[in-house]
């Protein structure tokens, strides 16, 4: 399943998958570094469905926000 952009203004830039089950949200903080956020919704009760990692450049959460956009894809 695809992922589309669907928000992207000056602090937050947030994909959805396509089956509206999962996102994946970038932004700025107030005092510069950048927040990336993964939440997923699952049927299975043991797997971590949230994750949330801090970094000093864009460049960096950027990365990871592909990461996890590719880590949960689903065909």
């Amino acid at each position: 399943m695809s992922w589309s952009c669907t928000r992207d203004d000056e602090t937050v830039t947030e994909w959805e998958r396509a089956d509206g089950y999962a996102t994946v949200r970038l932004r700025e903080r107030a005092d510069g570094d950048y927040v990336v956020r993964l939440d997923v919704m699952e049927q299975a009760a043991d797997e971590r469905t949230y994750a949330r990692r801090t970094f000093d450049d864009r460049e960096a959460a950027e990365a990871q926000a592909t990461a996890w956009r590719t880590e949960r894809t689903i065909e």
